[in-house]
Protein backbone atom coordinates (compact mmCIF):
# COMPACT_ATOMS: atom_id res chain seq x y z
CA UNK A 1 0.00 0.00 0.00
CA UNK A 2 1.03 3.06 -0.82
CA UNK A 3 1.73 6.21 1.88
CA UNK A 4 0.59 9.16 0.97
CA UNK A 5 0.94 12.74 3.07
CA UNK A 6 -2.52 12.56 3.78
CA UNK A 7 -0.94 9.40 6.19
CA UNK A 8 1.87 11.27 7.76
CA UNK A 9 2.16 12.15 11.30
CA UNK A 10 2.49 15.39 13.02
CA UNK A 11 6.17 16.22 13.15
CA UNK A 12 7.15 13.17 10.59
CA UNK A 13 9.75 14.59 7.88
CA UNK A 14 9.49 12.68 4.26
CA UNK A 15 10.23 12.89 0.94
CA UNK A 16 7.85 13.10 -1.82
CA UNK A 17 8.39 10.32 -3.97
CA UNK A 18 5.23 10.64 -6.83
CA UNK A 19 2.22 12.60 -7.86
CA UNK A 20 -1.00 10.32 -8.73
CA UNK A 21 -2.12 12.28 -11.66
CA UNK A 22 -5.41 14.14 -10.96
CA UNK A 23 -6.70 18.06 -12.34
CA UNK A 24 -5.04 19.60 -9.47
CA UNK A 25 -1.17 17.73 -9.58
CA UNK A 26 -0.04 20.57 -12.07
CA UNK A 27 -1.14 23.25 -8.99
CA UNK A 28 0.74 21.06 -6.02
CA UNK A 29 3.94 20.99 -8.48
CA UNK A 30 3.75 24.88 -8.91
CA UNK A 31 3.54 25.02 -4.70
CA UNK A 32 6.90 22.74 -4.80
CA UNK A 33 5.85 19.21 -3.84
CA UNK A 34 7.93 17.94 -6.79
CA UNK A 35 9.31 14.51 -6.69
CA UNK A 36 12.21 14.50 -3.79
CA UNK A 37 11.10 17.61 -2.03
CA UNK A 38 11.13 16.86 2.18
CA UNK A 39 8.12 17.72 3.72
CA UNK A 40 6.91 18.49 7.56
CA UNK A 41 3.45 18.18 8.99
CA UNK A 42 3.43 20.86 11.50
CA UNK A 43 -0.47 21.10 12.23
CA UNK A 44 -3.72 19.10 11.38
CA UNK A 45 -6.87 20.39 12.05
CA UNK A 46 -9.35 19.35 14.94
CA UNK A 47 -11.06 16.98 12.33
CA UNK A 48 -7.57 16.48 10.37
CA UNK A 49 -8.38 18.56 7.21
CA UNK A 50 -6.93 21.24 6.12
CA UNK A 51 -3.37 19.97 7.24
CA UNK A 52 -0.27 22.73 7.01
CA UNK A 53 2.86 21.41 5.53
CA UNK A 54 6.62 23.07 5.33
CA UNK A 55 7.89 23.17 2.12
CA UNK A 56 11.19 24.52 1.12
CA UNK A 57 10.88 26.61 4.51
CA UNK A 58 7.52 27.63 3.61
CA UNK A 59 3.94 26.64 4.91
CA UNK A 60 1.34 25.53 2.97
CA UNK A 61 -2.19 24.40 4.11
CA UNK A 62 -3.70 21.47 2.05
CA UNK A 63 -6.73 19.99 2.20
CA UNK A 64 -6.96 15.64 2.66
CA UNK A 65 -8.03 15.21 -0.50
CA UNK A 66 -4.86 16.68 -1.90
CA UNK A 67 -2.55 15.42 0.44
CA UNK A 68 -3.96 12.04 -0.87
CA UNK A 69 -2.43 12.91 -4.43
CA UNK A 70 1.26 12.80 -3.00
CA UNK A 71 3.12 9.56 -2.50
CA UNK A 72 5.62 9.80 0.19
CA UNK A 73 8.32 7.67 1.39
Amino acid sequence: MKKTLADVSIGELVKVNALIPSPVSSKLLEMGLYIGQEVEILFKAPFGDPIAVNVGGYVLSLRLNEADLIVVE
